[in-house]
This record gives C-alpha cells, sequence and structure tokens, in this order.
C-alpha cells in the first residue's frame, strides 16, 4: 500500500502512509510536494572568500589502537586446534532379547605412529609442456618413474590417486622434484610390427620398432605433511583435523592395490575380471559384482568396511557379438551401423593374432573390400619405397595371410586418428573385458540387475570372506611399512530382537479396509 500511489492532481501524489502512522490521511505525499517546490528555494548563501575547507585527519595522524591483552599458549592451541570428536551415543535399550550379530566391518591394528605421510602434488606434462589429460595415463607413468628412478627418489614406495596427488611416508630428498620419463605408446594408433594397415603406412625399417614412445615430464611439488598419529587416534574412537586425510591416504592405498591386480576401479569400488562374477542383463551389457573397501573410524576404533557392489559392464568378447546382442538382431546383415558406431566408439579392443590394444575411435566409410589406403614396398631394383593403392581385404588375405570369413561386406574398426586411420577387419577385434557401460538401463535390464544382484546373508559372508583373502592386503607394501593389519574375522556387535507389535482388531479392520480387501 505504501508504494501504490497515484496522481489526483498536477504536481501532488495519493499517499497511503499516514493509514500506518495514525495521523490523518492527506491527498498528497511530503516528498512529492516537496520536488515539486524545489525550483522556489532561495539559492544557498556564498562563501566568505577567506573560508578554508576542513581537511579530514590522515591514518597518521590518529592515536594508534589500544594493545591486545596476549594470548597464552594454551589459549592459541584451543583456537587453532578445535578438538573434534565422534558424537557419542546417548544410552542403550533395554527391551528386546539380546542377539551377537556379525557386521561386514575387520578390525583394523596399526603400530607405527611416529612416522608422517608426505603429500605431493603431481604435475604430468608432454615433452612439449603440454598437460596429459587422457585417462589411466597416469599410473603408467608414475610406475615407469618408480622403475626408472629408484635412487633419486630414496626406493620409496607410493600411493597415487591416478590424478594429482602422491603420498609416500617420509620425505623425498627433494622438496621439488623433476624427472623425464619415456614410456612405450602401446595404444597411439601406429602400426607395430604385426600391426593393421592404413593411411601413411610406415617401410619395413620403422615396422621392426616394437612401438611408438612417448617422453613425459614429471614435477612432484611437496604439499602437506600428515601424521601417523591421526590414526592411532581413529583406533581409540577419538577424531583430529588430521583423521580425514590420514584415512584418505590409506584409501588410496587399497585403491592403488586392486589396480596392481587388474581390477575396474569405481572410486572405493573394485571388480575383478572373474567370469562367474558376470551376470547377463541382455543387450550386451553385462552386471559385474565386486566389492566396496574403504576406512571406517566408529566409536569401537578404526576398521576396514567391505560390502558387495555392482555395476554394468560391456559384454566382452567378439565386436559382431556384442552388436547383435546390443541390437537384437539375429545376423550382421541387420546391423545399423549408424547405431553402431555411436554404441563402440572410445571401447578398447584386442586385435588377432598381434593381441595389441587399442582405442576405437570410428568405423570406415566403406567395406573391407573397397576400402584402400597406401602401401609403402621398397622396390627390388633400387631398394627406394613405393606406395601402391590396396584394400584392407586385400592386404589381411593376401599379404598377411590370414583368412578373413565374412568381414569383407562390413565396414573396417578405426583404431587410428581423424587424419591417419587406422583399420582392422571386424572379425578380427575383440572387446578386452572391464569396460563400464555408462549408457541407461532399460526397465527389463533394470529389473534383471535387481534380481540378479540379490544375495542371501550366508552368500554375501563367504563372498566377503573370499574377497579378503584375495585381496590379500596384508601383502600390500605401503601397508606394511604404516604397520597396518587387518583382522580376518567379522567384527560382532550386540543387538536386540524386539516383539511384533500388537494390533487390536479394530486396527486391524482400519487396515484391510484401508488397502481395500475383503474378509
Amino acid at each position: 500500500q505504501a508504494l501504490s500511489c497515484g496522481g489526483q492532481r498536477q504536481g501532488f501524489l495519493p499517499c497511503a502512509l499516514d493509514q500506518f502512522s495514525g495521523s490523518a490521511p492527506r491527498d498528497h505525499c511530503w516528498f512529492a510536494e516537496m520536488e515539486s517546490h524545489s525550483d522556489d528555494l532561495p539559492p544557498p548563501p556564498p562563501l566568505p572568500p577567506n573560508a578554508e575547507p576542513i581537511k579530514a585527519e590522515s591514518a597518521d595522524d590518529l592515536p594508534p589502537p589500544p594493545p591486545l591483552p596476549p594470548i597464552k599458549p594454551e589459549e592459541a592451541k584451543k583456537i587453532s586446534k578445535p578438538k573434534r570428536a565422534l558424537i557419542a551415543r546417548p544410552g542403550f535399550g533395554k527391551r528386546g532379547n539380546p542377539i551377537q550379530l556379525v557386521t561386514n566391518h575387520f578390525k583394523v591394528s596399526l603400530k607405527t605412529t611416529d612416522e608422517f605421510f608426505h603429500h605431493y602434488y603431481v604435475n604430468l606434462k608432454y615433452e612439449d609442456d603440454r598437460p596429459v589429460d587422457g585417462k589411466g595415463v597416469g599410473r603408467k607413468v608414475i610406475d615407469k618413474l618408480a622403475q626408472t628412478y629408484p635412487s633419486e627418489l630414496a626406493h620409496k614406495d607410493f600411493a597415487y590417486d591416478g590424478e594429482k596427488s602422491l603420498f609416500t611416508i617420509g620425505a623425498l630428498p627433494q622438496i621439488n622434484n623433476e624427472f623425464v620419463v619415456v614410456l612405450e605408446d602401446v595404444s597411439s594408433g601406429k602400426t607395430p610390427a604385426n600391426g593393421s594397415p592404413g593411411n601413411d603406412s610406415p617401410d619395413k625399417k620403422r615396422v621392426k620398432r616394437p612401438y611408438q614412445t612417448k617422453t613425459f615430464k614429471v614435477e612432484l611439488s611437496f604439499a602437506a605433511r600428515i601424521p601417523m598419529s591421526a590414526i592411532a587416534m581413529a583406533l581409540k574412537g577419538q577424531e583430529s583435523e588430521h583423521t580425514q586425510e590420514a584415512i584418505r591416504v590409506i584409501d588410496i592405498i587399497l585403491r592403488q592395490h586392486s589396480s596392481k591386480q587388474g581390477c575396474l576401479l569405481v572410486r572405493q569400488s573394485f571388480f575383478h575380471n572373474n567370469p562367474s562374477n558376470f551376470v547377463d542383463l541382455g543387450g550386451g551389457v553385462m552386471g559385474c559384482r565386486g566389492f566396496h573397501s574403504s576406512f571406517r573410524a566408529t566409536q569401537s576404533g578404526l576398521s576396514l568396511n567391505i560390502d558387495v557392489s555392482t555395476t554394468m559392464i560391456v559384454k566382452p568378447g567378439p565386436v559382431v557379438d556384442f552388436l547383435l546382442a546390443n541390437q537384437k538382431v539375429d545376423h550382421p546383415n541387420k546391423i545399423d551401423w549408424a547405431k553402431a558406431k555411436r554404441a563402440l566408439k572410445n571401447l578398447r579392443i584386442k586385435t588377432s593374432p598381434a593381441n595389441t590394444e587399442y582405442k576405437i575411435v570410428g568405423l570406415s566409410e566403406r567395406n573391407c573390400y573397397e576400402q584402400m589406403f597406401s602401401l609403402k614396398q621398397r622396390n627390388g631394383g633400387n631398394g627406394d619405397p613405393e606406395a601402391i593403392e590396396i584394400s584392407v581385404y586385400d592386404y589381411f588375405v593376401k599379404n598377411r595371410g590370414i583368412e578373413l570369413r565374412y568381414s569383407g561386406d562390413f565396414p573396417c574398426i578405426n583404431v587410428g586418428k581423424p587424419r591417419r586411420p587406422t583399420y582392422f577387419p571386424i572379425e578380427l577385434c575383440q572387446l578386452v573385458p572391464l569396460q563400464r557401460y555408462t549408457k541407461s538401463l532399460s526397465t527389463l535390464q533394470r529389473s534383471s540387475l535387481v534380481e540378479k544382484s540379490r544375495q542371501k546373508p550366508q552368500e554375501r559372508m563367504s563372498v566377503l570372506s573370499d574377497v579378503l583373502k584375495r585381496s590379500s592386503y596384508d601383502t600390500e607394501p605401503m601397508l606394511k611399512a604404516c604397520g597396518i593389519s587387518i583382522a580376518q574375522g567379522f567384527t560382532q556387535v550386540s543387538g536386540r530382537v524386539l516383539q511384533a507389535p500388537k494390533v487390536s482388531h479394530n486396527q486391524l479392520l482400519h487396515i484391510l479396509f484401508s488397502h481395500r480387501l475383503c474378509l
């Protein structure tokens, strides 16, 4: 209402503000009236000629602030390092029959508490200072770094998260470390000794090189120091400001340990390449059973929590079999190759007979019979290389002596680069296992996943016990250096079995009629 003013006559506005102040209503606003008469006011008086403006005091002229009272060292510690602890349980119930329960937690013990984890920031670059952005390259580079420079790194083991953080027990010799690592690039799309043809195929002299090599620059810069005593406090059911950081480090050790065992990593969940863990969901998709493993701080101390986990993977095996199942057709002639191109992009394959791994970038525009490329061969007379045009089919059948049964009528798999394609006949390509399927599932696939992932308690306990034995955490060198050991038995806790609630006859009738049931 205070803003709903409308003009009644020239220069004046009606106002509802008086209704709130309690005074008699007026037919105009006082500020509107002042604005209307501002031109009638007399000008301000002139300043005298000898008038001097008053200068504001500068910061130097002000008196110093009063000194603050000194802070005692004990109070400074309380301010800088607040004590934190897990919320205590208010009490325990007494109703019901007591029972011992088995949990999926395994007790953790620690021997060493005086050491420190040293955190280093990892910066990976190519030889021309371009940042490394490929997934999975970091672990290969760091593994090669440890093999190439053991003495420069004081023979220390690493806990590497695969991205920007690396942890050691104790400090490296230098605060800032720079290294050059040469890595064999097995998935570059270049033609190795037994590789596939493509445009600009190398001559025989270059073919003798086993792989193309890439040079990386590795920079390790010291970032922080994390005391292991924070783990000891977690064992006592207490928490400090470094507890979560220390637990994160030993979680990274578990993740790195599973990576070395060839597992598929999905955050803190790990999946082994074991066919007994695969369940077919249809459409070329399979459910893969694995386990989640992480350290947890509890009121009774630190424990390793292991639970069953499931993810979706692409069905490994021949590429044609995957496409038939994915598009639900019974013959390769019925495959929609536009859909196949989208489904296959960025998947990894192994080619026979070289058994080399590549990443799919697309399909050829023509079928295997008609897709041509330039092949360089040495001329017998003067030894100069001569380029000839040959089809992918003829190259593998005539030059390589490989029999192709059905690939001639279908597109080739392209594993090269956009300007330098490298082709393989589709029947020589096999999808490697443990590749995540990231597209959305259908309703039938989702219900099948839920049904086939269900496990009974005894089966689940057996699976978790087997996972702990197969993981062999006691052999992990960094866990051994930390003095961390994990119990093999499930943690038992006390529980209570409560009596079923009593329902009266009227309540039962109300429940039945509310669900539209008849007695």
